[in-house]
């Protein structure tokens, strides 16, 4: 059927509308001072009296300390696919440290005060079986390195266009931690080898894509190296090279089958 202007227009403030409905933006007092976050909510929530599953997603950095919000476009992805969750973004980043790596005060923040708060103000599945970690780029090493490290709070981690090891603000360079333990600790090739043997008493599903013409640094090979690594320990884990490159158009195009690929495998919604 055809719409007009006029009809596709209302529709599509309709439908935006909606959506901001469904979002709260949010503040909580956490490890790296007070830190926002914003969630949305599935259609329904407001009436079903059900609990959900979350999905947690981190940003690329270097970034603002607004850039939590503004992701509509997942938002869309989210209402997507055919499993009603939460999803929330928080703040990963400040105007005094564009570039946190998801590391030190602000893992603790992100990996245990967000979600504590989530579960307190929102009906979540407030266990492992009930919480993802998503995120791109930087937040693609972000979900990687806080769900191994965090292990009994996820059950889902996905990395988009991410890679493995602590970087400079440019990508292309390891950030060096001060120490060769805290650089094991934050490199998410070793922290896979530490906590295989866990992997069967916490089964962790595990997934990661990049675009094949991915400029950014080693990207490519790294996500290559990781799916290998996985492979030869008979890691169950999913990986996918795509055409495209380090671009908003390839996440979205992407996010609705891989927000449902992490979906499967949380509680659903009861």
């Amino acid at each position: 059927m055809l719409l007009t202007a006029t009809v596709a227009a209302a529709l599509t403030a309709a439908g935006i509308a909606h959506r901001a409905s469904r979002t709260d933006d949010r503040v909580v007092w956490t490890h790296v001072g007070s830190l926002g976050y914003e969630v949305y909510l599935p259609a329904g929530y407001d009436t079903s009296g059900l609990r959900y599953p979350v999905v947690y997603f981190l940003h690329g950095l270097p970034a603002g300390s607004k850039t939590f919000q503004l992701f509509g476009w997942l938002d869309e992805a989210m209402d997507a696919t055919s499993h009603p969750a939460i999803l929330v973004i928080p703040q990963a980043a400040s105007g005094s440290n564009t570039d946190p790596e998801y590391l030190g005060r602000w893992e603790t923040a992100i990996a245990g005060d967000v979600p504590r708060a989530v579960d307190a103000h929102y009906r979540t599945i407030a266990s492992r079986s009930g919480r993802a970690i998503v995120g791109l780029s930087a937040g693609g090493y972000g979900a990687m390195h806080l769900a191994l490290a965090h292990l009994s709070e996820f059950s889902a981690v996905e990395s988009w266009s991410g890679y493995f090891h602590p970087t400079d603000p440019t990508g292309a360079y390891p950030l060096d931690l001060g120490s060769k333990q805290k650089n094991a600790a934050a490199n998410v090739h070793e922290q896979f080898a530490k906590i295989e043997a866990r992997l069967d008493e916490l089964p962790l599903y595990i997934a990661f894509y990049v675009g094949r013409d991915d400029p950014t640094g080693s990207f490519v090979a790294e996500n290559e190296q990781l799916n290998q690594e996985l492979s030869a320990a008979g890691v169950a884990h999913v990986f996918r090279l795509y055409p495209g490159g380090h671009q908003q158009s390839l996440w979205a195009a992407e996010a609705p089958a891989w927000l449902t690929l992490a979906l499967n495998h949380l509680a659903p919604a009861r």
